[in-house]
C-alpha cells in the first residue's frame, strides 16, 4: 500500500482499493494487538515545521481518508532537518533504531561531485 498525497498505481490504474485498506488496517491491528505497538510512520522533512508543516498537515489529513487515525490506529514521529543534511541522515538512522514500519520524505538529494572529484 502506498501511504502518499499522491495517487497509488492501483487507484491509476482503476482498481478499487476498498478491500486492500481493510485488509491493511486488519493487519495494522492484528500487529497491536500481538505487540500493543501502533504501526509507526517516520515523518522526516528537510524544513522545519514553520514551512512545511502544511505538508505534515496534508500527509495527516490523506491517511485519515484512508482510515489511518493518527495516536488510534498508526503513530507518526515527526522529525525536521531544518535545512541541514546531515541532520536528514542523523534523523534517518535515529528512525531505523526505532524501527519505524515506513519512512515518509521527499526532496533529498545527495551531492556527491566532491567525493567523485577526489578520484
Amino acid at each position: 500500500m502506498i501511504l502518499g498525497l499522491g495517487v497509488s498505481p492501483h487507484e491509476a490504474a482503476g482498481i478499487h482499493r476498498t478491500s486492500r485498506q481493510h485488509g491493511a488496517r486488519e493487519a495494522a491491528r492484528g500487529t497491536r494487538a500481538e505487540t500493543g505497538k501502533l504501526p509507526t510512520i517516520g515523518f522526516l522533512d528537510s524544513t522545519m515545521p514553520t514551512i512545511h508543516g502544511h505538508w505534515a498537515a496534508a500527509f495527516v489529513q490523506r491517511l485519515r481518508e484512508l482510515g489511518w487515525i493518527e495516536a488510534r490506529s498508526i503513530a507518526i514521529e515527526y522529525r525536521w532537518a531544518e535545512g541541514r543534511t546531515d541532520r536528514a541522515a542523523e534523523i534517518a538512522s535515529e528512525f531505523v533504531r526505532l524501527k519505524v514500519d515506513a519512512i515518509v520524505t521527499w526532496g533529498y538529494r545527495t551531492d556527491m561531485s566532491s567525493e567523485s572529484d577526489n578520484d
